[in-house]
């Protein structure tokens, strides 16, 4: 049996996670993340984890200690990391080309930020052909000068469910198989 469940951790890096401003209820993201990476694992279903990267002489250099995934996620060797340089997980990486490979039909979406890579990767993917699934109480923010992250994440899921994706919590999501 195989799945057509993949899961994606978007940039739940170092210098976004673990930067000078904290996430929005950090602790419960990254356990409710973890917890989707176990079920996925058991279920193996295939992970992938994107990293956001700039310019090898930014402070987000691919070899900088800024871009590099928080040891908490516990990455393995079969997992799929790979890096990206704009907000959508699809543009000029691998990812479509691996989900393809793979028969992947439905993509769960967990990680940061809320407003860019997990917005834009949501709305993407569905043009693609994928089923995508927001894990409602997954994915975070920091607060900006306008909104508080706690309104920014609820707009989101407000604007994405329905149209993008379907809502479902970390607790609630079950990867299925297929034969």
């Amino acid at each position: 049996m195989i799945s057509d469940n993949a899961l994606l951790i978007i940039d739940m890096q170092q210098g976004l996670f673990r930067g000078p401003v904290s996430p929005c209820s950090a602790d419960a993201v990254l356990a409710n993340i973890r917890l989707l990476i176990a079920n996925a694992r058991h279920a193996q279903v295939p992970v992938f984890f994107a990293r956001h990267v700039g310019p090898d002489d930014s402070p987000f250099s691919a070899q900088g200690p800024l871009t590099q995934l928080i040891p908490e996620l516990d990455v393995k060797e079969q997992d799929v990391v790979f890096t990206k340089l704009h907000p959508s997980c699809f543009r000029d990486t691998e990812l479509l080309r691996e989900l393809n490979q793979r028969g992947i039909k439905q993509l769960v979406i967990a990680g940061m930020k809320t407003e860019f890579c997990v917005d834009t990767t949501c709305r993407a993917a569905p043009e693609l052909g994928f089923r995508t699934i927001l894990i409602s109480d997954a994915h975070t923010t920091m607060d900006n000068a306008h909104l508080s992250a706690t309104d920014i994440i609820a707009h989101h899921i407000s604007t994405l469910a329905g149209p993008f994706v379907m809502l479902s919590t970390a607790s609630g999501w079950h990867f299925n198989t297929v034969s």
